[in-house]
């Protein structure tokens, strides 16, 4: 136990140490995010959206079949930081009307879903070791083909996001088609300044808005996913922490039990041979 209790120390310390910099991350990924989101809804304002095929609507209709990307970790030892994942995966599959193909992140959602007979359009094992930007790519490309041939008609993301050292939520967002309420008229309140900065500003696109709005489109599906990818990263490094933090107590409160028992045994055993030693001296 003692032994065991110097593992998850030592896991504990990693998984901070580990945390920091995950957290770091996520941080630094945010202002890309909402600046490509902020050039989107300006330019949204001067091109057609209707006709990008990325926006197209195709649910209702008897065919519809959605593609759920489901982002969990490749390593255990998180307490219920997979499991969490798994029941919100299983749940919004079997609540769908319509037929749903999984895309697989992390080695546990792989095990997990592969051995349940669920379909599987794509997996990616390992990309938390060194995660890149090239992984997401990877990821958004294999989604953008299945959503523009008409693979499928719909695709959603399921992940852990990081909130705190103690709190992660999971989140079911959908990706594509990509909301309409991503590209508001430049009129509404803008939730950046990025946004209330360049309201007022006259601007001159070259190319036309529009090949514009053809490049950043898929990109800002690969960013999406590389925010989901860093959120999971740094969600689960903290469930990670707070799961040995909790194993260590509980293993030093343990570890005080058995002490405490074995204390009373040692004694026992040391008084039982007393009494034999005395017994012997009075029959002789």
């Amino acid at each position: 136990m003692k032994n065991t209790q110097q593992i998850t120390k030592a896991m504990k310390m990693v998984a901070a140490s580990k945390l920091r910099r995950a957290q770091e991350r996520v941080t630094n990924a945010r202002p890309f995010a909402i600046e490509a989101r902020s050039m989107l809804r300006r330019i949204a304002a001067r091109v057609d959206t209707s006709l990008h095929p990325l926006l197209e609507r195709r649910t209702g209709r008897p065919d519809t079949k959605t593609l759920v990307i489901i982002v969990a970790a490749d390593k255990g030892l998180c307490g219920g930081f997979n499991t969490n994942i798994f029941k919100a995966g299983v749940a919004f599959v079997t609540g769908q009307h319509e037929p749903c193909v999984l895309g697989l992140v992390g080695r546990k959602a792989r095990d997990y879903f592969g051995r349940r007979g669920f379909k599987v359009l794509f997996e990616q094992v390992g990309v938390y070791q060194n995660l890149r930007f090239v992984d997401a790519e990877l990821i958004g490309t294999d989604t953008v083909e299945a959503f523009v041939s008409g693979a499928v008609d719909r695709v959603v993301i399921i992940y852990n996001e990081f909130k705190s050292v103690i709190q992660q939520r999971v989140v079911v967002e959908q990706v594509l088609p990509i909301p309409a309420e991503e590209f508001a008229p430049e009129g509404a309140p803008a939730p950046d300044e990025a946004s209330q900065l360049h309201a007022d500003v006259p601007h001159l696109y070259e190319p036309s808005p529009a090949e514009i709005f053809n490049v950043l489109l898929p990109r800002y599906v690969e960013v999406q996913i590389y925010r989901a990818l860093l959120e999971s990263n740094a969600a689960f490094y903290a469930a990670q922490m707070t799961a040995m933090d909790t194993a260590t107590k509980n293993s030093t409160e343990l570890i005080g039990h058995l002490t405490l028992y074995m204390n009373k045994v040692r004694q026992a055993a040391i008084t039982r041979e007393i009494i034999e030693v005395v017994s012997g001296a009075q029959a002789l």
